[in-house]
């Protein structure tokens, strides 16, 4: 038996250790771990309710959309309000160009770099095992260059989503009830103009990329299946009240209806108290860090106490889109991954197209409301990562108690109150390593989740070791 320890996994947002058992070469169990608390609750407690979607963005720079958006479904769910059509759709618009950033920003500058072999005169300081680097001559070439390419494209995305946003990251007009920009003809054209060249980069360059690499990889969409368990919040809201990508599960290979109160979050092999209360309603975190037994400062979700996996692939899945689902049992493997985020992209942005159209100038894009004294409210959505859940209750007109369940911590959690391995975990166990000084499948199948474990840690304890690192 063999240890392998990735510590940090890199090209990942934030910090998360990989640890492996292997025996005969393949790896018989794993564990992931979060060598980081997060306190973003606790911060949160005391607060103006108001407050919240301002700071839950800073849990993240990546994917602070998701977190305002998530805020704002809890906030509006608190306070009785619904948001006018112009609002809906603009926070809508906003969080569609965060995704085109995010997903941008994983392929190219975080992932693609485990199947391409860039000049060490051009990338000098991308961190990548050396090995496997199977695209044609052509191919690869032209992936380099769309590296570059989608420096710039990033760019464009921020500025498509500071148009309604305010700024990006980080956008300050998501408020309770809708959106404070307002709406007019040039602000509609500057969007238009901008999304159309994300959209022709998304169509000719990001997908057939990600479709090139898959193809040379085949090998890869039997590679990190996981749980085969798909959760979906869904996400952009519409006027009917259905939601663009549907939410819902798919569990033990039948698909069901998404309740919110089935989640819950184990502590077992977390560094936390064992009594904290399982459901996001009522927790309030309290750190253990010398628990016996315990190797991360995540949690464990689980759905009905089973461990399902977030994201786009789960998002596709269970939105039946007949592209991922045609892979069959191959959609749950690392190419898979890759692909759905892909497709999802480029369904997303195509709908974007049509969304800014539906916007009315001068009408309203923010419902009135009064803050309530007592209150409770749930706010779920799909962040680019996966299923994000805030819950709030408010006491006295202030944060009494604040909880996010994140779509890092939904992947990447450790084992739960029954031993169960998390998604990552169970996706890494049966993966053959052909080196153990060079473990490339290790961190591919880990960078196929696209974690962010700034979303699900956020403060260094000083009694952790983290001085020595292995840097991949």
């Amino acid at each position: 038996m063999q240890t392998i320890s990735v510590d940090p996994v890199t090209r990942i947002e934030g910090h998360l250790k990989i640890e492996v058992e292997v025996d005969g070469g393949k790896v018989v169990s794993a564990k992931s771990s979060g060598t980081l608390f997060r306190g973003i609750e606790l911060i949160l407690q005391g607060h103006d309710p108001r407050d919240a979607q301002e700071l839950v963005q800073r849990i993240c720079g990546v994917c602070p959309v998701g977190h305002a958006a998530a805020s704002a479904f809890a906030l509006d769910d608190a306070f009785g309000i619904e948001p006018p059509d112009n609002g809906r759709i603009l926070r809508n618009l906003i969080l569609g160009a965060n995704y085109i950033q995010s997903d941008i920003l994983h392929f190219y500058h975080l992932a693609a770099l485990d199947y391409v072999k860039a000049p060490d005169t051009i990338l000098p300081l991308a961190p990548r095992y050396e090995g496997d680097y199977r695209l044609p001559d052509d191919i690869n070439a032209a992936a380099v260059d769309h590296y570059l390419k989608a420096l710039e494209m990033r760019k464009k995305a921020h500025e498509l989503c500071a148009i309604f946003g305010g700024r990006a990251p980080a956008p300050r007009s998501i408020v309770p009830g809708g959106v404070t920009e307002v709406v007019d003809a040039e602000k509609i054209l500057h969007f238009k103009y901008r999304l159309a060249e994300l959209i022709d980069f998304i169509d000719n360059i990001y997908v057939p990329d990600v479709l090139a690499v898959a193809d040379v990889y085949k090998d890869w969409l039997d590679i990190g299946r996981g749980c085969q368990n798909m959760l979906s919040f869904g996400c952009y809201p519409q006027k009917d009240g259905s939601r663009f990508i549907k939410e819902g599960t798919y569990i033990d290979g039948k698909d069901g209806r998404f309740d919110p109160d089935q989640v819950t979050e184990d502590v077992k092999y977390s560094w936390y108290k064992d009594d904290i209360d399982k459901s996001p309603k009522e927790a309030v975190v309290a750190p253990d860090h010398e628990k016996a037994n315990a190797y991360s400062w995540m949690k464990a979700p689980r759905y009905e106490g089973k461990v399902l996996e977030v994201g786009p692939l789960a998002r596709m899945w269970v939105d039946k889109d007949p592209t991922i689902r045609g892979f069959g049992e191959k959609a749950f493997s690392v190419m898979g991954r890759h692909a759905a985020r892909a497709l999802e992209l480029q369904k997303i942005a195509h709908a974007m197209n049509d969304w800014v159209m539906e916007l009315k100038p001068g009408e309203p894009t923010c419902a009135p409301h009064e803050l309530p004294k007592e209150a409770t409210g749930v706010g779920t959505v799909d962040a680019v990562r996966g299923a994000l859940g805030h819950w709030i209750k408010i006491e006295g007109g202030r944060i009494a108690k604040y909880n996010c369940v994140v779509p890092t911590t939904w992947n990447t959690s450790p084992r739960d109150d029954k031993d169960q391995p998390g998604p990552v975990e169970q996706a890494l166990v049966g993966t053959e390593v052909k080196d153990a000084n060079n473990p490339i499948e290790l961190v591919r199948i880990v960078r196929s989740f696209d974690p962010c474990i700034a979303c699900a840690v956020h403060v260094i304890t000083p009694n952790r070791n983290v001085g020595a690192f292995r840097v991949y």
